[in-house]
């Protein structure tokens, strides 16, 4: 139970619990249950931004106890001020979450789970890859990112979406995915139909792009490609046509042409 006084305490007990709620959600047996736990996720995450920007606000006005390992309190003063900027940034991403799963549990409200399956298909949406860069090409957008923003960086990558072409090839080649591809530190920026992915880190840039398929279009019931494999997979392509327009490599690494 919560002690309400005790940060520590309380701060391990919400580790725990999260801990716990991440193993009982690998097998979600009764649907009906995932809008009430996403209702407790949402009240969670409110929680959070409120607990991260008073952690942020304690750095920052107990700065005058704050010393180094050295005993230098001019350094110790400069951490409490960084660490309280970074607790702030993450709290506004924290905003960021919660409106975004806030727009889910809108939508899993409007859920009505039948213990039958449907028989009658419909129209589903799929998101289909347009085009992975990595090394030297991926390093231009990459900065591209940090100079001008992802906003910028994205509609530089739409160049390489030829509308059913590119849809084609991504069909062709398995490139078709129930979410964008992403590891969990990729960093991911979404706008309308299209969300691109990148990491810094590890040196690569995705473009994926919402497909509907409809009923006739549908081959078989296979489950479409595991985002997690294929950003594993994509991560492993090393392209050797060093002289090749980045265009074209591009293109061919999109639709799995690419040694």
């Amino acid at each position: 139970m919560p002690t309400f006084y005790d940060p520590g305490a309380d701060a391990g007990e919400a580790s725990e619990a999260l801990r716990g709620l991440a193993h009982a959600t690998r097998t979600i047996d009764h649907q009906q249950d995932m809008y009430s736990v996403l209702g407790d996720l949402l009240s969670g995450v409110r929680s959070l931004r409120q607990v991260l920007d008073q952690l942020a606000s304690a750095h920052a006005s107990s700065r005058e106890l704050a010393f180094d390992d050295y005993g230098d309190h001019a350094s110790g003063s400069a951490d409490a001020l960084a660490a309280a900027d970074e607790l702030h940034q993450t709290a506004t991403l924290i905003d960021q979450a919660e409106d975004r799963l806030n727009v889910a549990m809108s939508a899993a409200g409007r859920i009505a789970w039948h213990s039958e399956p449907a028989t009658k298909q419909v129209p589903v949406r799929r998101w289909i890859s347009v085009v992975f860069l990595q090394g030297p090409e991926a390093d231009e957008v990459l900065n591209m990112i940090d100079r001008d923003g992802p906003d910028t960086a994205m509609e530089h990558l739409k160049n390489w979406d030829y509308g059913d072409e590119t849809t084609d090839a991504a069909m062709e080649n398995g490139h078709v995915y129930d979410l964008p591809p992403a590891d969990i530190l990729d960093r991911e920026v979404r706008d309308g139909d299209y969300q691109m992915t990148y990491n810094h880190s590890f040196g690569h840039v995705g473009l994926y792009r919402l497909h509907t398929i409809e009923p006739g279009d549908v081959l078989d019931d296979e489950p479409t490609r595991p985002a997690m494999a294929h950003a594993e997979a994509m991560r492993a392509v090393h392209d050797e046509s060093w002289f090749e327009h980045p265009g074209v490599t591009a293109v061919k690494q999109s639709r799995g042409l690419g040694l």
